[in-house]
């Protein structure tokens, strides 16, 4: 998100702002919320999936930093030839974000909620394609950052703008909430060295997977598939990735979890 967030994580003082709720997964040693149904079926290993194998056409993937939330979008463009649609880092106000400089967190937040706004309306012209549209975040995604970086005064200002934005923005079809726990996700982290990820806090990022897990917690806004990524690897195990592209051919209604075969 941001060089200053990353590192110093959220401000200490009165405007620290913390979450509650049930972790959607075990990941910190939490039972789940909720009974885990089976989701493993047969397979057809004769029937290769196709884009015309899947219910939906706009699926977006969420989770916090590290948690593999971009090669999942481009593994699955490339397995069904659809559109990604990949959060814009290139942002103008970083630098002075970097430097700490007033103002810089409402500058750096906006920005990225205008540009944001600006690839969801792009998706509006795709839907008139038939195209799996894949994202790697939720325009929600917004106010779970901004909660984390901005003051009170800042906070109520985005809201403002965030409220007027938001009813535009296209809703996808499924969400799928990568979770993996803080040593997971640091692991991953260090892997894919990212200069302005280097010296990310432990603290800050165990505050966004629990704001993460706060907001998934009471989702209701579209179906949501919760996948514990944990122990798998999408990218270099082949079997981990088809395993979920056959979960995701079948209707998913409401919340489900999901425990790929390679995690056991």
């Amino acid at each position: 998100m941001s060089s200053r967030s990353i590192a110093q994580g959220p401000r200490d003082g009165p405007r620290r702002r913390r979450w509650t709720g049930t972790p959607l997964l075990y990941c910190a040693g939490v039972e789940r919320p909720r009974p885990e149904p089976d989701l493993h079926t047969a397979r057809d290993p004769g029937e290769p999936l196709t884009r015309s194998s899947l219910p939906f056409h706009y699926l977006a993937v969420d989770g916090p930093i590290g948690v593999g939330k971009t090669t999942l979008v481009e593994l699955l463009v490339r397995r069904f030839e659809g559109v990604k649609v990949l959060e814009d880092v290139e942002n103008p106000f970083l630098p002075s974000f970097y430097e700490d400089r007033p103002g810089a967190a409402f500058q750096t937040e906006l920005y990225f909620l205008l540009s944001r706004y600006k690839q969801q309306q792009d998706i509006v012209q795709r839907e008139l394609f038939d195209r799996l549209v894949v994202s790697d975040y939720t325009f929600q995604k917004n106010r779970v950052f901004a909660y984390l970086n901005l003051t009170d005064e800042e906070l109520m200002l985005f809201d403002k703008l965030y409220n007027l934005l938001e009813p535009q923005v296209p809703e996808p079809e499924l969400v799928l909430y990568l979770v993996a726990d803080i040593d997971t996700c640091k692991e991953r982290i260090k892997r894919r060295s990212r200069s302005f990820e280097k010296d990310l806090s432990s603290d800050y990022l165990r505050e966004l997977i629990d704001a993460y897990n706060h907001y998934y917690h009471y989702y209701d806004r579209t179906p949501l598939l919760v996948v514990d990524t944990r122990h798998i690897d999408f990218l270099h195990r082949e079997e981990d990735f088809e395993d979920l592209v056959q979960q995701l051919s079948r209707p998913i209604k409401g919340t489900q979890y999901y425990v790929p075969r390679g995690s056991h």
